[in-house]
């Protein structure tokens, strides 16, 4: 979505091969209805131009003559002094929890969604969906379309009518922790801002926020697993997108967190030093990761270059681990063991980031005390 374009899909996981996607075999010829016009196709997704900014789209697909999906879509303000959106972490896993912060999340989006500041997209700090363990292997894992049914378009049904998911990649997205075909299949399903599945891109809103969305996997689609950041290729493309003039806020993403107190994983510090340096110097306000299945707050401060760093990994997976004899040598001043999601506001110079699932979220310290939210960020 733009303020004045938007990319719209449909599909179907009853089928074999590739049903979704921007490479999905046509189910037929296609109409999409919105904004009173009628837009044909033979592909299985459109790319609508001539919308207005700011304004609310009824829309509904027609294949073969047969309503066959519908929805609303909200088109990006111009310009803005105001932004809302989602964070999500670790999530796509079938299971009840997952449906059940998929259902807050509704809720959410419903109660700002006639307001002057709606929810306008949802980003994803990582492994979109998981395979099931079967002895040595994995089934299930993603590599193809019928394994995405419940664990990604029935959970998030009501919302992927009316808002994009904009993706990245996790470990289990890939052949780093899964299967080979993994990957293919996660870079077709996922439209970026440039209307294509990318492992890594940049898109901005209103003039108000920059978005940069990492790949810190080890993911590869042919030959041996390569480190996407360690290559060298995406530094390059960050430091040019860096180097451009930019909106008032910038805001990055991506798996491996560089400050995690765990219980389970290790800080990616080590290999992404140099990201939390290019973050620092370019004026980079937030930083969100996921991998860890749990929320922790890092403390902004000298270690993060001034860079709010926020680990929200636990859409679907959780461990509830005490990490709180870590936190302190770890940089993390506040973590909760609960499954959850993030609303992010933007209002003017400010940030507020407020954890939301379907159960009281209390953030505590390293003594065990409570810390209050949201979390405000001010620009520096």
């Amino acid at each position: 979505m733009t303020a004045r374009e938007a990319w719209i899909a449909w599909g179907t996981t009853g089928g074999s091969g590739n049903t979704i996607g921007r490479a999905s075999k046509p189910l037929g010829a296609a109409v999409v209805e919105i904004g009173g016009k009628r837009h044909e196709t033979k592909l299985n997704w459109m790319h609508v131009t001539g919308l207005e900014p700011d304004r609310a789209y009824p829309f509904r697909v027609v294949v073969n003559g047969a309503a066959f999906g519908d929805g609303e879509l909200r088109t990006m303000p111009e310009q803005a002094r105001k932004l809302r959106f989602f964070v999500m972490g670790d999530y796509g896993t079938g299971s009840d929890p997952q449906y059940k912060i998929a259902r807050a999340m509704e809720a959410e989006f419903a109660r700002h969604e006639k307001s002057d500041n709606p929810v306008r997209f949802l980003i994803t700090t990582g492994d979109n969906i998981y395979g099931v363990p079967f002895g040595l292997f994995t089934k299930s894992s993603g590599d193809k379309d019928k394994h995405w049914q419940k664990k990604f378009f029935v959970p998030y049904a009501g919302l992927l009518r009316r808002m994009p998911f904009y993706a990245s990649l996790g470990n289990h997205d890939g052949n780093e922790s899964e299967n080979r075909g993994d990957l293919e299949v996660y870079l077709d399903n996922f439209f970026s801002p440039a209307g294509k599945g990318e492992r890594w891109y940049a898109f901005e809103v209103g003039g108000l926020a920059q978005f940069y969305a990492l790949d810190s996997t080890e993911c590869a689609a042919q030959g041996p697993r390569r480190n996407m950041w360690k290559s060298g290729e995406q530094k390059q493309w960050l430091a040019g997108e860096l180097a451009k003039a930019a909106a008032p806020w910038r805001i990055a993403y991506w798996h491996h967190p560089p400050f995690t107190a765990g219980p389970r994983h290790e800080a990616s510090l080590a290999w992404m030093q140099d990201a939390v340096e290019m973050m620092s110097k370019a004026g980079v306000e937030a930083v969100f990761n996921g991998h860890e299945h749990n929320l922790q707050i890092v403390k902004r401060n000298e270690a993060t270059g001034g860079v709010q760093y926020v680990v929200s990994g636990s859409g679907g997976e959780l461990r509830d681990g005490d990490v709180r004899k870590e936190m302190d040598l770890a940089n993390i001043v506040g973590t909760s063991p609960t499954h959850q999601f993030l609303s992010v506001e933007i209002d003017g110079d400010v940030m507020r980031i407020q954890p939301l699932g379907y159960e009281a979220i209390v953030v505590r310290d390293a003594q065990g005390g409570e810390v209050r939210m949201p979390l405000e960020v001010k620009k520096r």
